[in-house]
């Protein structure tokens, strides 16, 4: 949906909505100097529709946009109440039987809709004229780039780097220059310049620019060698934090469709430096980037001892308070998947702060948080059943868990909670079992 301009002094002046061009030009309507544009494409030839649609995010003065529909007019009408619509749209309005005007609710004293040919040169004109600006940018940007990376080519050291940066900055900036990018084979060259013998400053400028691109199979099979791959972790684990959410990135996606890559990838190094990204509370996107990469190595098996053995599991669970949701739950998926082996078991068990920290989260975030939650506490609760269903139980998991039963919930999910219940009141006769997790009061 487009968004009206703010020119308040415009559309004060606009607020008829009968324009004299003119006029318009020198109040700055059309933001330039010119009412008629002229160019190699001639005014006919560009479709009104398709440059709305290239324009979309753009503002966009509140006196092109119709009313009813909330979009900019291409055939407007003006009743005689003065105010003006999309023919379309007002011919719908009356079809519907309403017979006032949709914007005041005056009622119709002329049904009939005069064409606005003034308000729609402007609206074409203001179309045009930006329409060709963003088309002149275009072309600019996708010359400079050609320039870049020819450049590329040639330079080393520091002039290396700020070419990189150049080339980096343009593909944030401008969508036509991944394309440009792409199409010059500058995927192929941009990966060719990480090796082992690749400084940081280097790694760190490519790495910014992949990371913007859409990558093919065999793109990602090249930056899926031992020797590259060891660069991108070196630099994740010592870069900026700009550079380690690239870092990030770029090994998510090189992972995605490809089963046998978290095998490959996941040194120790890398489940290091991602623990430490995590820790970083000061960065959330940091956090974030990272729980996502660290859930989508764990997915494979192989992986999960190694994980567990560099000190994992008490770092996650110390991690867990204080985060938002979509984190939150992302920290209790990777908790979740190391449960399922038992050196993460043991582990889980062994960290004072598990059963707290995952008791606490029941009903407390989404759904799916208290089901992951759940899941972590059976998991360990069998495992360890004397001494964990006990600390479970003192850190109130029983009235919790009556009230999970009570709720609204996916009845699997009650099933769950009542089954852990029954786990944790094995130990107790049914009075005591009442009496330490005071439920009596419930019950009643």
């Amino acid at each position: 949906m487009y968004q009206p301009s703010s020119r308040k002094e415009a559309d004060m002046r606009l607020d008829s909505q009968v324009l004299d061009l003119e006029t318009a030009v020198k109040d700055g309507i059309l933001g330039g100097n010119c009412g008629v544009i002229s160019t190699g494409f001639g005014l006919k030839k560009l479709d009104l529709k398709l440059m709305a649609e290239e324009l979309e995010s753009i503002d966009v003065p509140t006196v092109f946009i119709c009313p009813i529909s909330l979009e900019p007019m291409r055939d407007p009408v003006t009743l005689c109440t003065g105010q003006t619509y999309e023919r379309s749209n007002i011919v719908k309005w009356f079809s519907l039987g309403h017979y006032t005007c949709p914007t005041t609710m005056q009622e119709l004293w002329d049904d009939s809709v005069t064409p606005n040919k003034t308000l729609q040169q402007l609206i074409y004109s203001w179309f045009s004229q930006k329409y060709l600006a963003m088309k002149k940018r275009s072309e600019d940007v996708q010359g400079r780039v050609k320039e870049v990376l020819e450049n590329l080519k040639k330079v080393k050291g520091q002039a290396r780097v700020q070419a990189l940066k150049e080339l980096r900055q343009v593909v944030q900036a401008h969508g036509t220059a991944l394309k440009t990018v792409v199409e010059n084979g500058g995927i192929a060259f941009i990966s060719s310049l990480l090796g082992p013998f690749t400084t940081h400053a280097v790694g760190s400028e490519v790495i910014g620019i992949l990371v913007n691109l859409n990558l093919d199979l065999n793109s990602k099979s090249d930056l899926l060698q031992p020797a590259k791959i060891s660069l991108i972790v070196d630099i994740l684990n010592e870069g900026s934090i700009e550079t380690k959410i690239n870092c990030t990135r770029l090994i998510g996606m090189l992972m995605e469709g490809n089963d046998f890559a978290s095998q490959n990838v996941a040194s120790l190094s890398l489940l290091v430096g991602l623990l430490r990204l995590v820790k970083d509370k000061k960065h959330q996107s940091g956090v974030l980037s990272g729980l996502i990469l660290l859930k989508t190595v764990c997915s494979n098996e192989s992986v999960r001892n190694s994980f567990v053995n560099v000190g994992a599991v008490p770092q996650l669970v110390e991690l867990m308070p204080g985060l938002n949701n979509e984190c939150l739950e992302l920290v209790l998926c990777i908790l979740e998947l190391l449960s399922s082996i038992p050196e993460g078991r043991l582990a889980l068990k062994d960290c004072p702060n598990t059963i707290p920290n995952v008791v606490k989260l029941l009903m407390k975030a989404s759904e799916n948080c208290t089901l992951l939650a759940l899941s972590i506490l059976w998991s360990i609760c069998k495992f360890a059943p004397e001494e964990c269903a006990s600390l479970a139980v003192d850190a109130g998991l029983a009235a919790k868990l009556l009230l999970v039963i009570q709720s609204g919930y996916d009845p699997l999910l009650k099933q769950r909670s009542a089954e852990l219940l029954k786990l944790c009141s094995l130990n107790y006769t049914d009075n005591i079992f009442i009496s330490k997790c005071k439920l009596t009061r419930t019950i009643e």
